[in-house]
This record gives structure tokens, sequence and C-alpha cells, in this order.
């Protein structure tokens, strides 16, 4: 296979075009669209679907796009290293984090990361929904619990769990119906929760949705209702007696994961992020979290 043709389609892929990834590299369409079709007859696929106006991979071509992209990056970056007979993490990094992880943990993960790697330039995106890595040129996401994706690979670097909790004064009932703070529309009726004791249904009225989790902490602080949060978000109120820990929500175990494209050739910056990790959150428990929240 014709790595220099691979390249030429990794860059039409990417810019969406021929005439963008002309401008984008200096160099000529004609030239990019005869290597392109050069790829296509070599491998007799097609590669591209060829509209008036616009310019989609095929299948065979997304899948193509998806391994050569990081493989040529990483040979770039290998044969950059040899040649400077430097080893030194550099470049660009693109993460996505999922909102509350953001607000609590990555800002110092970032200050860490840059402090150990000056030459790397992260990028962090805040967002829950889910991205397409490739299409969005991410190195790595982080979610809680993923489904399954067969394109993607991964470890789980923190654990987490549900409690139920309530301003100090508020009585805990299992005859009426607490006032609950839940997050957006949909919330159950009732929620399972295991204390020492054993476990017991409590039934809920939801009289706040909010969409924020630390939103829904403060309100809690406020005396507005129970919620059940993350473990880690506030075992330091409960330990400072500014929360009341009502129990556990039955079932209800947690992960984060770092999640990135493939384990060939890792990339060299997803490999130090992935140290940092370890070595933030080595028992990979609340409690460490926790930290960084009440730090």
């Amino acid at each position: 296979m014709d790595l220099l043709a691979l390249a030429d389609f990794t860059l039409v892929a990417r810019h969406g075009g021929f005439g963008k990834a002309s401008r984008a590299a200096r160099r000529p369409k004609a030239t990019l669209s005869r290597r392109v079709a050069e790829l296509e007859a070599s491998l007799n696929l097609r590669l591209f679907e060829r509209g008036r106006r616009d310019l989609k991979l095929t299948e065979e071509g997304r899948a193509l796009f998806e391994r050569a992209g990081a493989l040529l990056t990483e040979l770039e970056e290998t044969a950059a290293a040899i040649a400077s007979g430097s080893e030194q993490v550099r470049g660009r990094l693109r993460i996505s984090a999922p909102l509350l992880f953001s607000q609590t943990a990555m800002g110092r993960l970032a200050a860490e990361f840059a402090r150990r790697h000056p030459e790397v330039r992260l990028e962090v995106t805040t967002e829950d929904r889910p991205v397409d890595m490739i299409e969005e040129g991410y190195d790595i996401v982080i979610r809680v619990d993923p489904a399954p994706d067969e394109t993607l690979v991964g470890r789980p670097f923190l654990h987490d769990r549900l409690v139920v909790v309530a301003a100090p004064g508020m009585p805990q009932t299992t005859d009426a119906l607490v006032p609950a703070i839940v997050r957006g529309a949909a919330a159950a009726n009732s929620w399972s929760v295991v204390t020492p004791q054993g476990r017991s249904e409590l039934e809920v009225d939801p009289v706040l949705r909010l969409s924020s989790l630390v939103m829904i902490r403060d309100a809690v602080r406020a005396g507005a209702g129970a919620a059940r949060l993350p473990l880690s978000l506030v075992s330091g109120d409960i330990a400072r007696g500014r929360l009341a820990h009502w129990g556990d929500v039955a079932d209800s175990q947690i992960a984060l994961w770092a999640l990135y494209p493939s384990r060939r050739l890792l990339n060299i910056r997803v490999a130090a992020f992935l140290d940092l990790l370890r070595q933030s959150f080595p028992r990979a428990a609340p409690e460490e979290l926790a930290a960084y929240v009440d730090g």
C-alpha cells in the first residue's frame, strides 16, 4: 500500500472534501483527487461517495480512516522523536470529560499535566453527551459507565456510588412523601435505600428538577429536600455534619472510564495522561475524588 496515498486519503477525510484539504495543506486539489483515486483502485474499494456538492466516506472508507489516521499520526510522531533524539511528550491532546468530573477534578489534573509536560497543548471540552472520537478529533473520552463500543478500548480509573442525603434537620420517614430534588425530567417515584438496618423504600415527591449535580447538592444544603448524589461529591459535607447520610442507593455502583481508540501504538500523550490518572487515583476510590471536591 502506498503510504503517501493513504496519508492524502486521511487528509481529505479529516477535512471533509478535496477543496478544504487542498487549502489546508496548500497542495493542488487535482493531485489529492488523483492520489485518492489511485488508492481506491489499488484496494478495489470505493472510499468516498462523491455528490455534486459534498463528499462522504463509505462504510469501508470510514473503517480505513479510523485505523489509518491514528497509525499515521503515531508514525509521524515516532519518526520526529527518533530524528530529534528525544522521547519528550509534545503536541496536542484533546479530551472530552463529563460536567461533574470537570467541575471537581479536571482543573487540577490539567494543571498538573501541563506542569509535567509543558510542550503538550491540552484542550478539555466539558459535555455529557456521547461523542464520536474520530469525527470530532478527541484523543481521550472520559465517561460514566459507557456503553460497550468495539471501536474503543479503555479502563475504569475511579469508582463511586450514590447515597441519599438531606439537610440535618429534615426528618427521615417511610410513612410520608419525602420532598426530593432530582436531575432532569424523568425520575422514579420511590428510592431503594440500604442502611445497616436493612433495605427500605422511600416514597418521594420531586419538588425541584435541576440539571446539575452541583446545583442539586447546594439545594439540599439549603434544606429544599433530599437527593441521590455521588458519595465523592458529598462525603465532606457528611463528615462535617452539613448533610445527613440517610443510606446508600441500592445497586448504584458507578465507574468513570478513560476511553481511547486503540491499544496499538498508543499515543504517547494519551499514555502520559493515563499515567496521571493512575497516580492521582491509585485506589480508584470515591474518597480520592472527594479530596479534589474539598480541595
